[in-house]
């Protein structure tokens, strides 16, 4: 029996009958369902510009990057890297220019903080507070609702017979979800892309979208001239049986055996028909990213180029894997390996710039979507930090965050005061001479004239996150925790203690009231969750999945 097939879930519980589906028969169905058919590699040709550049100054292109699931101590820049491999090509951004010291994610998981991320405002603003999930199947599957709870029963997930703390499935609101691919970012959002169009930019996105699948909400419907990628949240980086590639398999989570069984390896160009990369999906879009800006260089672009690395399936380049010969730990090679490939195609985005002479009128921003993740099964990923993503603790917000802009921004600078993903809208609006859209609350700021020393005061004095009934306020260094599972709060002193480790809830209860005032005050200026939470997950703090449970060990609930 192949590999997927004695991994995939072992079994999958579902609603109904309680049917137990096969391996071999989610891998033949609910992948065709999920991805649809590949075709083969198809050459890319990218809108080209002028043949010579305008007459007079121009606006400053930008490039956004964003990696997916990295953490602060995954680049050498912010963190010691994975196993002490350096990320060069990262660092110099920050080097060059500002390294934000308290850069935090808009939420703790990928596709909520890319909403924020793209719009500049709260995504809770319009209800996208949950990743997009959906647990229901096509009508010929002979049930109606694959059980994600089961999915992550105590004997699949590798924690002990005894361990109390159990993924909780909302069956109800599964059955009332909206149509499949239609939670999303709304067309009514005014996306960042759609900001640097009005003022005459070619806009580009390369990579991973989940924002949604419906008219609307595509990119192509979001402001992007151009689209290369995938619009659900994840791709094969090559097939898993390719000379190429080194694998790395976490038998220990469900996720990554379903990621293994069910992911294709494709992209689509503006729309088009799925068809498969013909190299390493980082190097794919690395490639295609020079393409991109060598097509744009003689008018203003906007470049999002959002990787899917690190994020699991763990997948790395066997030319990397093998430049790494000394970790000696095969997940951590192959995940540093990924690293790698993220860092050497950063490299190749800045040498262009350069080789086009567009280096010196280009704002580059560097980030990731949220903290490493837990089930990656590695221990340091975001440390000092405690937490992982699915959690606001600072491992699941406190990110890596760079900007360069030479003559604009220092280098070497340094900027301490909290800044948020949602800084980022506002920032490249103002440079690209954009007003704000009026007619919304944008709850991002324009982050340069802080960087330059032309404002005075702090960008934000407070911050919020929400997902269900957990709730975080950042509030002039004082964090607040407020749970409902486990119930109660936990108020840490950012300040003195940034690895939050004491809390200090029963000893400040004037401080817990008064920070939960402000978590008041902003619920009531959020809309509701657009379509539900269908699971709430426990997330321990300490230590990553694989890893057995202490006694009484710290935890969260994640909902989702």
């Amino acid at each position: 029996m192949k590999r997927w097939a004695r991994i995939l879930l072992g079994s999958v519980a579902v609603a109904g009958a309680g049917l137990a589906l096969s391996a071999d028969y989610i891998k033949l169905n609910l992948n065709r369902w999920l991805s649809g058919p590949v075709a083969p590699n198809r050459a890319i040709t990218w809108n080209q510009g002028p043949e010579a550049p305008p007459a007079g100054a121009r606006p400053p292109n930008i490039i956004l990057i964003v990696a997916d699931d990295l953490g602060w101590g995954d680049v050498t820049i912010t963190g010691k890297g994975v196993a002490g491999m350096a990320t060069p090509n990262i660092d110099a951004i920050g080097r060059e220019g500002v390294v934000f010291a308290n850069g935090y994610a808009g939420n703790a998981t990928c596709a909520p903080s890319r909403a924020a991320l793209l719009t500049g405002r709260y995504a809770t603003r319009f209800g996208y507070e949950f990743t997009p999930a959906d647990v229901r199947v096509p009508g010929w599957f002979p049930t109606s609702i694959i059980r994600p709870d089961a999915l992550f029963a105590r004997n699949i997930a590798g924690f002990p017979s005894d361990w109390e703390h159990k993924t909780l499935f909302d069956e109800d609101a599964a059955r009332n979800l909206p149509p499949p691919g239609g939670k999303g970012v709304p067309a009514s959002e005014i996306t960042i892309a759609e900001q640097l169009q009005s003022r005459g930019y070619h806009t580009v996105h390369l990579g991973k979208w989940h924002l949604g699948e419906a008219k609307g909400m595509r990119p192509e419907d979001q402001g992007f001239d151009e689209s290369l990628g995938f619009i659900i949240g994840g791709q094969k980086y090559l097939p898993e049986d390719h000379p190429e590639t080194v694998n790395s398999y976490q038998d220990f989570d469900p996720i990554d055996r379903f990621l293994w069984a069910n992911l294709p390896y494709s992209v689509q160009f503006n729309g088009s028909p799925r068809f498969a990369p013909d190299r390493y999906m980082t190097d794919y879009l690395s490639h295609h990213a020079v393409q991109a800006i060598r097509a744009s260089r003689n008018r203003p672009f906007f470049l999002y180029l959002a990787y899917n690395a690190p994020h699991t399936p763990l997948q790395a380049l066997k030319s990397d894997h093998d430049a790494l010969a000394g970790i000696k730990d095969h997940r951590t090679r192959v995940y540093a390996a990924m690293v790698r490939a993220v860092d050497r195609g950063v490299g190749q985005v800045m040498a262009e710039l350069k080789a086009q002479g567009l280096d010196d009128n280009t704002l580059v921003i560097f980030t990731s979507d949220n903290g490493g993740a837990h089930y990656v099964g590695l221990p340091d990923l975001n440390r000092p930090y405690r937490g992982w993503k699915a959690s606001f603790y600072e491992g699941g917000t406190h990110l890596p965050f760079l900007m360069r802009w030479p003559g604009r921004i220092a280098p070497g600078s340094r900027f301490a005061s909290p800044v948020s993903h949602f800084d980022i809208y506002a920032t490249a609006s103002a440079a690209a001479g954009a007003p704000l859209p009026a007619d919304r609350p944008i709850d991002g700021v324009d982050l340069m004239p802080f960087v330059s020393g032309d404002a005075t005061g702090v960008p934000h004095r407070t911050l919020f996150w929400r997902s269900g009934g957990y709730r975080v306020v950042l509030h002039e260094g004082w964090k607040l925790h407020s749970l409902t599972q486990p119930a109660g709060d936990r108020l840490y002193d950012l300040n003195a203690d940034p690895t939050e480790r004491t809390n200090l809830a029963a000893a400040q209860p004037a401080r817990v009231a008064e920070l939960k005032a402000l978590l008041a005050t902003h619920d009531r200026q959020q809309a509701p969750p657009a379509w539900p939470s269908l699971i709430r997950s426990p997330i321990p703090l300490d230590r990553p999945l694989g890893v057995k449970p202490k006694t009484k060990e710290d935890y969260v609930y994640w909902w989702n």
